[in-house]
């Protein structure tokens, strides 16, 4: 009889989940595991991080994973401390013929599961890697000259051409739930015996796990066809803000992805044929991520690495706090920092506003929304970050800047969204809720605000900032035509 252990880590559920079907159908007892990694966990304690809303989201989920697995017999052997050194050490102790995983991109992740690998080989035992979190991995999606893609139109027409109902087929659990393995019952340690502060998932912005999931699901399913009209305006309710539950994978992207595609196929629905777009534009990111891991460290494109950069930390802090007087920016900066989420037409609008409003190295944003996001992925947030400074694949021209203030106007013209997460603009009237600064001495007494003392007075005018940038790519703009 052979036996496997499945390792969850970012595809936190018990249905469509690739490596737990490949270990169940070939291995006649499956057990799963999960670990609290410490490589991961220990920098954030460090930096005194001890109420991490990304670490309440995925206990809240972990326990009802637990819940779903024990209900089929089975149950999490949960762990804390070093995934390199306790995967092997389980996989031992279980005696198992291999271990499970679902493929991560990440170059640290890579790094972790090579090193597991190896460790596992030593000692007789196999390590199987997945394809899960996206449709189409590695190199499955390639120019004809077999290279990878760095433009996204060309990317995402070869990407709906390889496209079929094979790549989105579900893995059926069911048949082999019986060879799942059971599991003693209270391993799961809680938040505050991990070192963190205990959280109440009621608290988290968006509900956790599976059945939170699939309640968002069901609510974006309801509102799909009206997303191409919607998803610009941060007031309305037109995203999907299903971006976390794919982070951690209490949804399956093939679920998500066949349904797009047969709505927008079969209905001719905008919104679907949009929100497919962007999930393809997830994978580009991921695809780039696997080929070009630096990315990580350094600009896309090579050249941007002569861009000299302004060293302004009162900019900076004023930029993180939502205090620099444009109020569209920071609104989104206040929405981040109370609940960990952003609309994504604001992640555009602040990243725009740092790199090129204040002109502040993209990597300083970066590392500010990898802290804070509660859907934080590295893929996708370094590929949205060298987007908006004009230093990634196919990236905004440099030449095109965000005007903060137009911004502003088109996508949240009455200022709903302003006043929800800058109260103190409650009384300014929309014609002046963009720039409030342009209200006379009479008209801020009016609404109760004086500029300068109750809101911050603009940290930068635009107009300059935006010749500053002109200036600071035009220096390397012999370098970049030469590319």
């Amino acid at each position: 009889m052979t036996s496997a252990l499945v390792w969850f880590r970012r595809d936190l559920r018990a249905h469509d989940h690739a490596a737990l079907y490949s270990a169940l159908r070939d291995h006649q007892r499956v057990w799963c595991a999960f670990v609290f990694d410490s490589d991961i966990l220990a920098p954030l304690l460090q930096k005194g991080l001890r109420d991490d809303r990304r670490l309440a989201f995925i206990h809240a989920s972990l326990v009802q994973l637990d819940e779903v697995l024990r209900s089929r017999g089975g149950g999490l052997r949960v762990r804390h401390g070093r995934a390199v050194e306790e995967i092997p050490r389980l996989a031992a102790e279980l005696g198992v013929d291999a271990v499970y995983a679902n493929r991560d991109y990440e170059p640290a992740a890579r790094d972790r599961d090579a090193e597991v690998a190896s460790r596992l080989m030593a000692a007789g035992c196999g390590f199987v890697d997945c394809k899960d979190q996206v449709i189409f991995d590695r190199d499955e999606v390639l120019t004809q000259a077999g290279r990878p893609f760095s433009v996204f139109t060309p990317y995402r027409n070869a990407w709906l051409k390889k496209l079929d109902a094979t790549a989105l087929a579900p893995h059926p659990l069911e048949p082999h739930l019986a060879r799942l393995a059971s599991t003693p019952a209270g391993g799961m340690p809680t938040l505050a015996e991990l070192g963190f502060t205990a959280a109440d998932p009621a608290a988290l912005p968006l509900s956790p796990g599976v059945d939170g999931a699939q309640r968002r699901l069901r609510d974006f399913v309801a509102r799909i066809d009206d997303y191409a009209a919607t998803r610009d305006y941060p007031a309305l309710n037109g995203t999907s803000l299903l971006s976390v539950h794919l982070r951690f994978g209490t949804l399956s992207v093939r679920q998500l992805a066949a349904y797009a595609w047969g709505r927008a196929t079969h209905m001719n629905s905008a919104g679907a044929r949009v929100w497919l777009n962007e999930l393809i534009w997830r994978e580009f990111y991921q695809m780039i991520l696997w080929h070009r891991p630096q990315v990580v460290e350094r600009c896309f494109k090579p050249e941007c690495e002569h861009i000299v950069w302004d060293d302004a930390p009162q900019l900076f802090a004023a930029w993180c706090a939502g205090s620099t007087g444009y109020p569209l920016v920071d609104a989104a900066m206040r929405q981040l920092n109370s609940s960990g989420t952003m609309h994504n037409r604001l992640r555009m609008v602040t990243a725009s506003f740092l790199s090129k409003d204040l002109g502040i190295d993209w990597r300083r944003g970066e590392a500010c929304f990898a802290e804070r996001l509660l859907d934080y992925d590295l893929a996708s947030n370094n590929g949205g970050w060298q987007w908006a400074a004009s230093t990634g694949c196919d990236a905004q021209p440099w030449f095109r800047i965000f005007n903060p203030v137009t911004q502003s106007e088109k996508f949240d013209p009455k200022g709903d969204f302003i006043r929800r997460y800058v109260p103190e603009l409650a009384a300014v009237p929309n014609r002046f809720i963009h720039a409030p600064w342009r209200m006379d001495a009479a008209q801020q007494a009016a609404c109760g605000v004086v500029i300068g003392r109750d809101y911050p007075a603009p940290v930068v005018d635009h107009a300059v900032a935006r010749e500053r940038t002109l200036a600071r790519f035009k220096r390397i703009a012999p370098i970049l035509a030469a590319d």
